[in-house]
This record gives C-alpha cells, sequence and structure tokens, in this order.
C-alpha cells in the first residue's frame, strides 16, 4: 500500500469506454480499497424497473441518490481507514469539484485518477464489451449514446485538486 492511501478517496475519471471500471479493480486490489461502481450500482438496484425509454429525468434522480449512498459509505470506510475508489466517470469539472468539496469538507483528501483514451480506441471496446457481455458489461452502450456523452467529457485542466495523473492509453 502507497503512504497515505487510506486517507484518499481516489475518483476514477474518464468518458465511455476509457477503462474505468476495471482500472477501479485493480487499484482496489493494489491498496486494499472498496470499488463502488455507479453503473453497477444502477444496473443492480433500477435496472429491472427501467422504462423502455430512459429519460435524463429517471436517470439523474437514482443516480444522485446512489452517489450520495456511496459517498456516505465512502467516509464510513475513510474513518475506518479503508480508501474507497469511486467509479463514478466524473465527466465534468462540476461533478469533480462537487466531490473535492465534500472530501474537504470532511477532512479527507481526493486523488484524482484520469484515463485519457482516444474516442476510437474507446469506441472499439464498447464494441467488443457489448458483444462479449464479460465482467465489466452492465448494459449496452449504442453509437447514439457513445456520441451523446462524448458531448459532456471534460478533459481536467491543471486547476482541478492537482495536476492529473495520464494513464497509457493501452
Amino acid at each position: 500500500m502507497q503512504e497515505n492511501d487510506t486517507q484518499h478517496i481516489h475518483l476514477i475519471c474518464g468518458s465511455t469506454g476509457a477503462g474505468k471500471t476495471t482500472y477501479a479493480r485493480e487499484l482496489a486490489n493494489n491498496i486494499g480499497g472498496v470499488v463502488f461502481s455507479i453503473d453497477e450500482w444502477m444496473v443492480s438496484l433500477f435496472g429491472e424497473d427501467a422504462p423502455e425509454s430512459l429519460s435524463p429525468a429517471w436517470i439523474f434522480p437514482r443516480v444522485h441518490r446512489c452517489e450520495a449512498q456511496m459517498w456516505a459509505m465512502a467516509l464510513q470506510l475513510g474513518r475506518l481507514g479503508i480508501p474507497s475508489i469511486l467509479d463514478f466517470g466524473f465527466q465534468r469539472h462540476e461533478h469533480r469539484q462537487r466531490y473535492a468539496a465534500f472530501a474537504k469538507q470532511a477532512q479527507f483528501t481526493i486523488r484524482l485518477h484520469v484515463l485519457d483514451v482516444d474516442a476510437s480506441v474507446r469506441w472499439k471496446r464498447i464494441e467488443a464489451r457489448n458483444k462479449e457481455k464479460g465482467d465489466t458489461f452492465h448494459m449496452e452502450i449504442t453509437r447514439g449514446m457513445f456520441d451523446y456523452i462524448e458531448t459532456t467529457w471534460e478533459l481536467p485542466g491543471d486547476d482541478e485538486l492537482h495536476r492529473p495523473e495520464k494513464l497509457p492509453s493501452a
């Protein structure tokens, strides 16, 4: 375990298909942490109840409730010296800043892990994941969904938390 890892709440940041869940699981194994994955929670808790046509009005209140509960659990674990890894995507600057403020208020530190992978590579990964339905598959991502999410992706800048580490795109 790296020094002070128990004082961190790790934010895994990247767009769709960047490898966030795989990275989060590997990080958890390396530091003895617990992963909270928004996709896993959403599918597990609400997947069977989802309407045929998903809308932001249906999705976002549920995402916010899941995130609030995962944050509460991350704080409990942090007080016990167990690091948490939040696999929420953190695609927007505002989302990352909100969690940085939450952590500061709770006297924890945030470590931002940025997976900056080219869109063409990520789309190929999505196509393979949709076909294979393996370990990190939670729901099928269509090209339209992927393209929409691309419009929301904001790569962290140097002004955020600390200079984000760039991870390999492979």
